[in-house]
């Protein structure tokens, strides 16, 4: 992927275990914090209805939609249970002297 590193925000205004929406240029992120200090981000809306993830309860490596319930593991994106079957897209992170950073390419 290449694109361009937009800065999210620092480290500690994501709590472990903790999701926070990230809006770029009309799309909403989804930016996670994971045991670990493990950062990751997908796209902001559940695949099924379109519900910000940010409002969602992150358990161990599973976003779950606040809606109807439908998982995503977070690394992969991988939807994991109905109503969810289409998978989140995944942007890479890189944490920089206590700054969260995601890739994010440009839509065509």
């Amino acid at each position: 992927m290449s694109g361009d590193w937009q800065s999210v925000c620092r480290t500690g205004e994501i709590d472990e275990e903790d999701v926070l929406e990230f809006k770029h240029e009309g799309r909403r992120f989804a930016v996670y914090r994971l045991a670990d200090d493990r950062y990751y981000a997908t796209d902001g809306l559940c695949t099924h209805e379109k519900v910000p993830l940010s409002r969602g309860l992150v358990i161990d490596d599973v976003i779950e939609c606040p809606m109807h319930q439908g998982r995503f593991h977070i690394p992969s994106g991988a939807a994991r249970s109905a109503p969810a079957c289409v998978d989140l897209r995944t942007y890479p992170v890189k944490v920089e002297g206590g700054q969260i950073y995601i890739q994010i390419e440009s839509e065509a």
